[in-house]
């Protein structure tokens, strides 16, 4: 089953670019694997896919993560949504209830 094509990949031409944006994108760049799957690892908890999250969390550890990176990287995102959310918030009552908040 490891093996098995994803399910989008049949009679997909998306689904094939996608396959192939994926291999590339885990070629060797500017970024190490271990940052790759960190960044990988944070972008599956905030879409809270248990699957990506779970996956990416054990490459990590593989290519040579540590626990407290691994904690770091969550109390990044954790922060980084929630001051994201805080800016949201202020435009959309800034754009319904009026005004300017400074």
């Amino acid at each position: 089953m490891a093996n098995e094509a994803p399910w989008y990949i049949k009679d997909s031409k998306i689904g094939e670019a996608l396959e192939n944006l994926k291999a590339v994108s885990n070629e060797s760049s500017l970024l190490d694997t271990k940052t790759k799957e960190l960044i990988k690892f944070a972008v599956a908890s905030v879409l809270r896919c248990e699957h990506c999250t779970n996956s990416h969390l054990k490459k990590a550890l593989a290519s040579g993560a540590s626990r407290q990176e691994i904690t770091e990287t969550l109390l990044i995102v954790a922060t980084q949504t929630a001051a994201t959310q805080t800016s949201w918030n202020k435009e959309v009552f800034e754009r319904y209830l009026g005004g300017r908040l400074q």
